[in-house]
């Protein structure tokens, strides 16, 4: 099974968000992003509350009312898990924590509840403290196998 294992946050993707340093490591060099200064804050396209809704609907998964959620897969041989915390500013969301690990396919689903990809996002690494565009978290992911290490 292909899955990709994280320690993230996703952020919305800023128009003027440009090519940054790479960040190197063992398994290769990885382009990041420079998010301008004024884009610190910017929200997500999506109101926090439809985006709970979502996630509600996702078969196995479990959410509170501040945004906290978990969500498992089937408990066979493939079992995974993400959990995060999704966070608000006047009434859209504003950036979501979340760690686990999971299919490609699953992550795909994961993020079509923050209305990617006709939204772009970008993904903050939480360890490097850097930001990559959405393909180049899922090289990184699957090549590292967990990006917790940075």
């Amino acid at each position: 099974m292909s899955e990709l294992v994280f320690d993230v946050s996703l952020h919305p993707r800023p128009r003027g968000a440009v090519a940054g340093a790479m960040l190197r490591d063992a398994r290769g060099d990885w382009p990041t992003l420079v998010v301008p200064r004024e884009a610190a804050g910017e929200r997500m396209a999506i109101d926090f509350d439809l985006a709970l809704e979502r996630l509600a609907a996702l078969e196995r998964l479990y959410v509170e009312p501040d945004g906290s959620f978990v969500w498992v897969g089937p408990g066979n041989e493939g079992r995974w898990q993400i959990d995060g915390n999704a966070y608000e500013r006047l009434g859209r969301v504003l950036v979501v924590e979340v760690k686990g690990r999971c299919p490609i396919a699953e992550w795909d689903r994961f993020l079509n509840v923050w209305g990617w990809p006709a939204d772009p996002l970008m993904v903050q690494l939480v360890r490097a403290g850097v930001f990559v565009d959405e393909p180049t978290f899922r090289r990184l992911a699957a090549v590292r196998g967990t990006i917790a290490e940075g």
